[in-house]
């Protein structure tokens, strides 16, 4: 409210300080041109180049009638600025330059004013426009940058949003289809078994059932980092996958782990890919390939973690595309590595992850 008023009530003040500084009288006539100019600017905002216009047309109106001796181009100063500031600054030109040179004409041809008395009146006002067309073309482009920059800033945090996102559906995919693979092959041996040993089919509970426990711990770590005020629980790393490779064997699966090199090299995102790599293609050979007999091969260097995945299981010449391989190949692209994912005589997976990315 302030802001919209304050400018009307100075500019109608500054109109009648300006006929004062020239010595003209200040009656009705001046008053009343004030109180127009000053209303106007009251819709700037919403009419910047209509206020300009409405401003212009009382200026010339007054100026014409002798009502008015102040000067041509400062009564609309706010005006100006307003349509600068809005970005018209074209039109705010336009008016601008219009009224400086009906100014030097009517001083000419009308009050017959000195060519010189008029060039300097002219050139001061000139000089008065290009400023405050200066300051508002500024505000203009400092509110465009703003603007920007607060585009920029929610186009970030909405891809952010996006890779969190795809972050947890991967995590997500991996800790539940892993586990409802191994869990349904040992509830398919307790079935089979319950009549004939009920010794081998409690053993296939207790182990769908510490698989399970594994899965909701992995779940409520999932959890905890999501919540704002929940512990941070630690992500698998490479030590976890001796006990992917155990829990896989009791399936029935024969599963061959061989590691080359230091593991403690290898920490962070690369060590969470290498596992999920290895959960997955574990995951995939219980449940769709099979397999009898899986051999895994991990080496880490200083420079990168390879992770080598083939079972003896059905292959397929173009695997197709599901949740899981989609989220391998996304883990190792945002990593800056590499995968094959082949399905010829068997399922095999060769990832290449580079260290320190």
């Amino acid at each position: 409210m302030i802001t919209t008023v304050l400018p009307a009530v100075l500019t109608t003040v500054a109109v009648l300080t300006g006929m004062a500084a020239v010595g003209a009288p200040i009656g009705w006539p001046a008053i009343t041109m004030g109180i127009l100019l000053g209303g106007l600017l009251v819709a700037r905002r919403r009419w910047p180049v209509g206020v300009l216009l409405m401003s212009a047309v009382v200026l010339i109106a007054f100026q014409g009638a002798g009502l008015f001796e102040g000067g041509w181009v400062w009564p609309l100063t706010v005006a100006a600025y307003t349509v600068a500031a809005a970005g018209r600054t074209r039109w705010a030109i336009g008016v601008g330059l219009f009224l400086l040179v009906y100014a030097l004409a009517w001083d000419w041809a009308v009050t017959n004013g000195s060519p010189a008395r008029a060039l300097a009146a002219g050139g001061a006002e000139t000089l008065w426009l290009a400023l405050v067309l200066a300051i508002g073309n500024a505000r203009h482009l400092q509110a465009r940058w703003r603007a920007q920059l607060e585009q920029a800033r929610e186009a970030d945090a909405r891809r952010r949003l996006a890779e969190q996102r795809l972050e947890i559906s991967r995590e997500v995919h991996d800790i539940v289809a892993h586990t409802l693979a191994v869990v349904g092959v040992h509830l398919n041996v307790a079935a089979d078994a319950l009549e004939e040993s009920p010794e081998e089919t409690r053993e296939a509970l207790r182990t769908a059932m510490d698989v399970r426990g594994k899965a909701m711990a992995d779940l409520r770590s999932l959890i905890g980092v999501l919540r704002i005020d929940g512990d941070t629980a630690p992500q698998p790393d490479l030590g976890d996958i001796a006990a992917l490779a155990a829990a896989a064997g009791a399936t029935g699966l024969s599963v061959d782990l061989h590691e080359e090199g230091d593991s403690a090299t290898v920490t962070g995102p690369q060590a969470v890919a290498a596992h999920r790599l290895v959960q997955e293609s574990l995951t995939n050979a219980i449940k769709h390939a099979n397999a009898t007999h899986v051999s895994v091969r991990l080496r880490y260097t200083s420079a990168a973690v390879t992770v080598e995945v083939i079972d003896d299981g059905r292959g397929a010449p173009v695997p197709a595309e599901g949740h899981g391989l989609t989220g391998m190949r996304e883990r190792v692209t945002a990593l800056g590595g590499t995968l094959s994912i082949e399905g010829s005589g068997g399922f095999a997976v060769r990832a290449s992850i580079p260290l320190g990315t």
